[in-house]
């Protein structure tokens, strides 16, 4: 199978990263997975855990759960000798999430300076399926600016807006949905959040 490449950048919402590759996992689905720096920072605040080595798989275990162990690789953002810096490496896609505004400049502006930047030019070049999850408010000219470019190059650009109509009533439920969104964009299945089916019929007494 070929795998899934996810990305976490320092931005917040590490908890959309983590739903992400724990839903692909449950899926059947291989996952990717570069971690920068800055997104160590971010889980570290966010979901209080510190693992002490990401290679090591009980530290994966503490941030992603005990179920992923077998279906994960995971690459050091410094590492340009990985497989997925290649566009000769089969990948069913990417998505970076969640994605920094630097994270988007560099993508948007071509620039290779760690491993997310070049696995996501490859995916870019060979035309496979590039899934963005920006997490910033407000947005100045310029981050929207870069999300229409890489749009334009065929990027989906799925902002970090979970809705309502679901019936969220707690924080995971609008973490489930959002992951939900992007799962959909990968083509992959999932039950994170219930479908629109219309409004319900209306009782008259």
């Amino acid at each position: 199978m070929k795998p899934i490449i996810v990305a976490m950048t320092g931005a917040s919402g590490a908890a959309y990263g983590v739903r992400v590759v724990q839903a692909l996992i449950e899926s059947g689905q291989r996952v990717a997975l570069v971690i920068s720096e800055a997104a160590r920072l971010v889980i570290r605040e966010e979901l209080q855990v510190q693992p002490t080595s990401y290679s090591r798989p009980e530290a994966l275990e503490a941030v992603f759960g005990a179920q992923i162990r077998d279906r994960i690789d995971v690459y050091s953002p410094k590492d340009f000798t990985a497989p997925i810096a290649s566009g000769s490496y089969p990948t069913a896609g990417m998505v970076i999430v969640p994605c920094s505004m630097g994270t988007l400049g560099a993508l948007a502006s071509g620039l290779s300076q760690n491993l997310i930047h070049r696995a996501a030019d490859c995916v870019m070049k060979e035309s496979r399926r590039l899934v963005i999850v920006p997490r910033e408010t407000p947005l100045h000219a310029l981050h929207l600016e870069n999300m229409l470019k890489l749009a334009r190059l065929g990027a989906r650009v799925v902002p970090a807006m979970p809705g309502f109509y679901a019936g969220a009533a707690s924080i995971q439920d609008m973490v489930d949905f959002m992951a939900g969104k992007i799962l959909d964009q990968l083509d992959r299945p999932h039950a994170l959040y219930p479908r629109w089916t219309g409004p319900k019929p209306e009782v008259f007494s």
